[in-house]
């Protein structure tokens, strides 16, 4: 799966449909990607803007799904990390430094910097970093720390700045010993393992020895080839079964700790009486050093020195000698020897390290596997348990942070030029991110009842928590709030609803408009609401404070002007329809968003809306209601279906794609019916010939169109050859609302059906019908007429450029100079496809259609209806349109997921909800490709099972008390897991017996009653459980009683279910191997559950500036403008570092595409050094093993290759390969580009029987999922034979050639390069197997005396073998001079030309020879 951002087309600032006025014309794309280039953004007129606004809305969307689904979600550290690193932006000057101490050195300085960043800077170098308590002076004048340095008089090139060392106090003390903590654990990855201050695994560094770039420490280049050991591992091999665990997190010989000192920790004698503190001592430390010496120091005013106190007896005195310093590390470095050599290996190493294994990440990233780590001492850790350290009050001034202050400041900051705005989003970032880490601490005290409630008398469930300016609410439904809504069911699903309504106001990002600061965490089967507080709301009560919605779901409602306008400027994006409702006595209230939205004015006099959780309109498919019909695509797959609560809503993906579908439809049916009047004025032979005379001049009219189509590319590939209503259908649409509706369904389904190339026949009928049947003559009949509609679709296309002026000069005037005729058309097109306005395109819902307990007036009764044959048109666009689209993507192999968090995000990608997977997966199982999509299917039976599981491990786990909590896991996974029958669970030992009785009264912590009833759970039961569950929930049948029924009859790998139960539910466990399959012993221990961590969502703020040039810089490189589009990714990359700091997943995306380009224009060393990062940052932002991480591994791998780094480059993939094995098995159609690498590069290094092993099983994968027809078969026939060549093995070469060459002949026919260069060798290969023969002969004529003539055996050319690299993972090498990069765009805009005039099968295969697939990510 590829990442988000590189999927989305080019266009999506202005991909919400809007009115033809207001954003889809040619001209105005121009405008807006001009305007981004201009540095200071003047050139954004009003509109523009808040197009981007909308643009860069839609998607954020994904990537933040994307975050939320990984894990890699969570808990950003303290400020202090995450200014480790400085990267110091364009060159300023240089000064020299002089630290106590160390000669004199250079530094790079920006005049942009503070000084504070040298600080941190000299804090971070080897040779100074153990000093913290210092000011920089120049010419004797201290310099201020939060100063730029541009406003120093006297700093310039050359200047001398002096380190001088500044006295003690409390805090600095602290802060020094903190310091010298942590660069005693620098190398230490405890802190990844156990997920806090935002430190996260990364094992790149252990397949490259060291770092990519330094080719110092490689072995000369020649020489290389002899010492490369090339057998992988057993359980790497094609065909393995084995797939263990230990390998995940291989070890990294740098992790040996190099023992400093045995302890470091805070003395029993702090803190310092009176009269000590009068003398300066600040506070006493107790030391053990590696000589085992227990020392105690004193920290004071002047710096550190030895005290004659011990353990019993307290005598500050200085020892003698005392050896004051500075430094801590000074003075240890005098009594230990063995300190002083370790901490300098140490800092060594530490400064090694590439920057990006150790920078914080903004969000935590938790590993579901770790080893056994010892547990240290340290004082730290442990002072930082103890003191409530709400938000590193250190750093902070005035204690606890007011997080909803920072959160609406941040918002409320400028934003009229570039600068401004990445001012802001930095600011916001920022916030947002420590925020989720507050929130994620404050929600795992609450639920481990380390949190006083603020209405202790209520049960558990009722309690609610304010910590550190935050506040907690449990996931229950509390004073049956819920009650008409589903209950529990509804108040677990109503936080994750709430927040996708904070993201999406969020990103609409309207000025004057507030939401709280909102994060959602799941932890030990609790779900907890973390929110920011309004000022003032705790002192009132509800009823008072809300002036706007309904606090009773729709009985009393009020609403406000102040809000009505604010809403206004939301409603066009978020497409939410104003609309009137009744109150209780009967009168209409304006509204502008759903009832249970709430206005409040807060203290601070800012207009907040909180309880979004309809913010967007309800799903109909889940939610039965009385007297209404659903359209019949929808009823003939059993819907609408009884769900556990009734706040299912569409995801904002699907209303985009609705509204993009209906655009193209209204823009069709206005050109139809302009034609039609046409015709009607002409005689009808004359309009024939004029239709054929605008046929050429049409197509370039469609291109723009089909455009900005939305970041969804089902509607935007259908564009130009969806089947358009025939005429008679036109005329009779605006009348018969419903059965238009009818037909638009069909009519998109059967465009799903005609683009799809690779199915036979027969999978089209399936998908026009949207029945999963294909019989029907039905069926059948509107297959065979689809091309020809198609024919007549394409010559209708003219009138799509006037229908389009019209639209738009009617948007643009009061329409008083267009004749009436016109404006009919337009009225008419308008009704057919439901938009709200009668003289342009707006469709727009109203959120509160079929909520309980809503009513509206009957002046709109007619509107109501409209908008609740919307809502249905809508459920059945998701069936009939949206779920085929997935399965058509992945049966072309642009959607491919690998594990259950991309299958998601595929799905969300698409608008569709997880709740519709088992709908997904029947559909697959009836489509006759069905093999073609056996991955596909594995994959989403293995997430429906790990849900329907985790689903009940969430119940599962609320009756466990702390104590018994890695017993009752560890039995959990192992009925989930063991083939154990009967699984026993270990009740913790019952020392507490006697103390038992009394203790009833006292449990406050929820969940904390004497509850053993998890122990009771069998495998069998379990089983039941989510065999039923995945009946009630999905809707699917699952055929197995077992967990090896289920590894048997679906093909699912059970370290596969670990990995996925183990990350959604937050799980972690030991890292060795598990016997799964033992039917004696069970398969884990409670010694083997290390952890649970939380799960969390949060709101992901966006870089839009940033996001904006990667766009414009990915379109650029799609048009073949390499250098350009280079130049503006190294724009993005760099404004992205600017918000979001130096790790983030989109930067992620930035440096893969950057080294993919590095890679083409011929920069191999850049390439790698970009790649390099790519992997490190994926390894640590989305975690070892996500499959992002596989991908960039493999491009790592190509690379190194390029660069003759030949046992690295194996190395790489072979670790690819295992990750992939782990995470879904060696039946998925990259397995076979992996081993395709691997087999080329084995073929290198003239390793033939291996290579012919890895070569042969992508051969097999790529026929399964390809198709025997297809071009990749093709390629890896003749790859195959190549190998056989090399070991003269003539006949199963030419077998194989032969092959190739029939296919090639087949598909592209005979002249073709590809048939001719296979017909060559095939001469070749014969003539070489006849000189064999003939020599053979010879000997078998001769004996040993035989004159045997030399044949040429060939060790294959590095240089072929990288080409063959280079054609498998999609890359076109050219030339670059301009005029062949004219020639080439001139070529491309032909082939997309031709390529919208016949969707033929041979674009689609030819992967390897395509220029359009140029550098793009593939």
């Amino acid at each position: 799966m590829v990442s988000k951002t590189d999927d989305i087309p080019a266009s999506v600032p202005n991909c919400n449909s809007v009115d033809p006025a207001e954003g889809d014309t040619p001209d105005s794309k121009e405008t807006t990607k001009t305007s981004f280039k201009d540095p200071c953004g003047c050139a954004h007129s009003a509109d523009t803007a808040m197009m981007n606004g909308n643009g860069d809305h839609d998607h954020s969307e994904e990537t933040d799904s994307k975050q939320e689904g990984s894990g890699a979600d969570a808990d950003p550290g303290e400020d202090a990390n995450e200014q480790e690193v400085i990267v110091i932006q364009d060159t300023g000057f240089t000064v020299k430094i002089q630290a106590p101490g160390t000669e004199p050195f250079d530094l790079q300085v920006s005049p942009q910097e503070m000084v504070q960043e040298i600080h941190q800077v000299l804090m971070d170098r080897e040779d100074t970093c153990h000093r913290t308590c210092f000011s920089l002076q120049l010419d004797g004048n201290v310099l201020d720390n939060f100063a730029e340095l541009k406003s120093i008089e006297g700093l310039q090139e050359g200047s001398f700045l002096k380190v001088v060392e500044e006295p003690y106090t409390v805090r600095e003390a602290r802060i020094h010993v903190r310091h010298i903590r942590d660069l005693l654990k620098s190398m230490d990855p405890s802190d990844a393992y156990n997920g806090v201050d935002c430190n996260s695994l990364s094992f790149l560094s252990v397949f490259t020895d060291g770092d990519l770039g330094d080719s110092g420490k490689r072995k000369k280049k020649g020489s290389e080839l002899e010492q490369i050991d090339c057998t992988p591992p057993e359980h790497i091999l094609p065909g393995s079964k084995e797939r263990p665990l230990v390998p995940l997190q291989p070890q990294n010989k740098d992790w040996k700790p190099l023992q400093c000192l045995k302890v470091l920790t805070m003395s029993g004698w702090n803190p310092p009486p009176g009269n000590r503190k009068m003398h300066g001592d600040l506070m006493y430390l107790y030391i053990v050093t590696a000589e085992e010496r227990h020392v105690s120091i004193t920290a004071s005013t002047r710096g550190f020195y030895l005290n004659q106190s011990t353990t019993y007896s307290f005598n500050p005195k200085p020892a003698n000698p005392s050896f004051l310093s500075h430094s801590l590390v000074e003075l240890l470095s005098q009594i230990s020897p063995a300190f002083k050599k370790n901490f300098t290996a140490l800092q060594k190493k530490r400064v090694q390290r590439h920057p990006f294994e150790r920078i914080a990440t903004p969000f935590q990233v938790y590993s579901w596997t770790a080893p056994q780590i010892d547990h240290a001492m340290d004082c730290v850790r442990a002072e930082d348990a103890y003191t409530s350290r709400l938000g590193y009050e250190e750093h902070i001034p005035g204690q606890t942070r007011d997080w909803n202050e920072e959160l609406q400041t941040t918002r409320e900051l400028p934003r009229k030029n570039l600068p401004e705005r990445l001012l802001r989003e930095r600011a916001i970032f920022k916030v947002h991110s420590d925020f989720a880490a507050a929130a994620t601490r404050g929600a795992m005290a609450v639920i481990d009842g380390n949190v006083m409630a603020i209405n202790p008398g209520e049960e558990t469930r009722m309690q609610m928590f304010i910590w550190n300016n935050i506040f907690f609410s449990l996931g229950f439904d509390v004073r049956d709030h819920y009650r008409e809504l589903g209950g529990d069911a509804a108040a677990h699903a109503a936080p994750t609803n709430d927040l996708n309504g904070v993201r999406a106001y969020g990103a609409v990002d309207v000025e004057g408009l507030y939401t709280l600061g909102t994060v959602v965490v799941d932890y030990r089967g609790y779900r907890v609401t973390a929110q920011s507080i309004i000022p003032g709301i705790l002192e009132r009560e509800q009823e008072q404070s809300v002036i706007y919605g309904s606090i009773d779901f729709g009985k009393t409602v009020v609403s406000h002007p102040k809000y009505l306008e604010l809403l206004e400027k939301t409603s066009r994006p978020l497409k939410v329809q104003r609309h009137p409702v009744l109150n209780e006595k009967e009168a209409p209230v304006e509204l502008c968003s759903s009832v249970e939205c709430k206005g409040i004015i807060g203290n601070d006099g800012r207009h907040y809306i909180l309880d979004l959780l309809r913010t967007f309109p309800p799903d109909l498919n889940f939610l039965p209601v009385d007297g209404e019909e659903l359209p019949p695509e929808c009823q003939r797959l059993a819907y609408p279906r009884q769900h556990r609560h009734r706040l299912a809503c569409l995801r904002q993906e699907l209303i985009e794609a609705f509204v993009e579908h209906r655009y193209l439809l209204f823009m069709k049916m206005a050109a139809l019916q302009l034609m039609q009047q046409k015709a009607n004025k002409e005689n009808k032979a004359a309009a024939l010939t004029d239709g054929s005379n605008a046929e050429p001049e049409a197509s370039p009219a469609d291109g723009p169109q089909s455009a900005p189509a939305s970041e969804d590319p089902a509607p935007a590939s259908d564009a130009p050859t969806e089947p358009a209503t025939t005429p008679s259908e036109a005329s009779q649409t605006p009348e018969s609302q419903p059965a238009e509706a009818e037909t638009t369904a069909t009519v998109t389904t059967t465009t799903a059906a005609a683009a799809e190339a690779t199915v036979p026949a027969e999978a089209l009928a399936v998908t026009t019908n949207g029945t999963p049947e294909p019989e029907g003559p039905d069926g059948q009949g509107r297959e065979c007429e689809s091309p020809l509609e198609g024919k007549e679709a394409e010559e209708s296309i003219p009138g799509l450029a006037q229908a389009k002026e019209l639209a738009e000069s009617l948007a643009a005037e009061d329409g008083s100079s267009i004749d009436p005729k016109s404006r009919e058309v337009v009225l008419n097109a308008c009704k057919a496809v439901g938009s709200i306005s009668d003289t342009s395109f707006d469709i727009r819902f109203n959120p509160d259609i079929f909520s309980p307990g809503v009513r509206f007036p009957e002046s709109s009764a007619d509107a109501i209806q409209k908008q609740k044959q919307l809502l249905k048109d809508a459920a059945a666009f998701l069936v009939s349109c949206q779920i085929p689209s997935l399965v058509k993507d992945c049966l072309d192999h642009s959607a491919l997921p690998m594990d259950g968090t991309t299958l998601t995000e595929a799905l969300h990608q698409r608008g569709i909800n997880v709740r519709y997977l088992g709908t997904v997966l029947d559909f697959v199982d009836k489509t006759p490709a069905k093999t073609q999509l056996e991955y596909f299917y594995r994959i989403g039976v293995s997430e429906l099972v790990t849900r329907c599981a985790k689903h009940i491990f969430k119940t599962y786990l609320q009756g466990v008390e702390l104590s018994a909590l890695s017993a009752a896991v560890s039995h959990f996974l192992n009925c989930f897991l063991s083939s154990f029958p009967d699984a026993v669970a270990h009740l913790p030992a019952d020392e507490l017996v006697s103390r038992r009785k009394n203790r009833k009264r006292r449990n406050r912590v929820p969940g904390g009653g004497d509850n053993t009833a998890w122990a009771s759970l069998t495998p069998v039961e379990l089983w039941k459980n989510i065999v039923s569950e995945a009946q009630t929930y999905y809707h699917f049948t699952l055929h197995c009683e077992s967990v090896d029924q289920a590894v048997e009859k679906y093909g699912l790998q059970k370290s596969t279910l670990l990995r996925e139960i183990s990350v959604k539910t937050g799980i972690q466990i030991l890292i060795k191997e598990y016997n799964f399959d033992s039917r004696h012993k069970p398969a884990f221990t409670e010694e083997d559950i290390l952890n649970i961590f939380p799960v969390v969502k949060h709101v992901n703020p966006k870089a839009s500036d940033a996001f904006h040039f990667f766009q414009s810089g990915q379109a650029k490189v799609q048009q073949g403008f390499l250098k350009e589009g280079c130049e503006l990714i190294n724009e993005a990359l760099n404004l992205f570092n600017n918000v979001y700091g130096a790790m983030h997943v989109e930067i992620c995306a930035c440096l893969r595409l950057l080294a993919r380009l590095n890679y083409i224009m011929g920069d191999h060393p850049e390439a790698l050094n970009n790649q390099q990062k790519a992997v490190l940052m994926s390894e640590r932002v989305l975690g070892i093993e996500h499959p992002n991480t596989i991908q960039e591994y493999m491009h790592l791998a190509l690379y190194c290759f390029a660069n003759g780094q030949l046992s690295t480059a194996l190395k790489l993939l072979y670790r690819a390969r295992y990750l992939m094995l782990v995470v879904c098995g060696e039946d998925h159609p990259e397995m076979a580009l992996l081993d395709s690498n691997i087999g080329l590069v084995l073929h290198g290094v003239m390793e033939y029987d291996l290579s012919l092993r890895f070569l042969e099983n992508a051969l097999a994968i790529n026929s399964k999922y390809h198709g025997l027809r297809s071009l990749k078969v093709a390629l890896s026939h003749h790859l195959v034979a190549r190998v056989y060549e090399s070991k003269a093995e003539f006949r199963s070469a030419l077998q194989h050639e032969k092959e190739g060459y029939t296919i090639y002949k087949n598909q592209v026919g005979e002249a073709h390069e590809k048939t001719k260069e296979s017909s060559e060798y095939l001469k070749y290969l014969t003539q070489q197997a006849v000189a064999l023969q003939r020599t053979m002969n010879e000997i078998y004529k001769n004996g040993s005396n035989a004159s045997i003539m030399p044949l040429k055996f060939t060790a294959p050319s590095m240089a072929s073998v990288l080409e063959q690299l280079n054609i498998i993972n999609g890359i076109i090498f050219i030339p670059l001079s301009q005029k062949d990069l004219e020639n080439l765009k001139a070529e491309v805009q032909r082939r997309q030309m031709l390529q919208e005039a016949s969707k033929s099968e041979e674009p689609s295969e030819e992967t390897p020879m395509e220029p359009e697939d140029l550098p793009v990510d593939d």
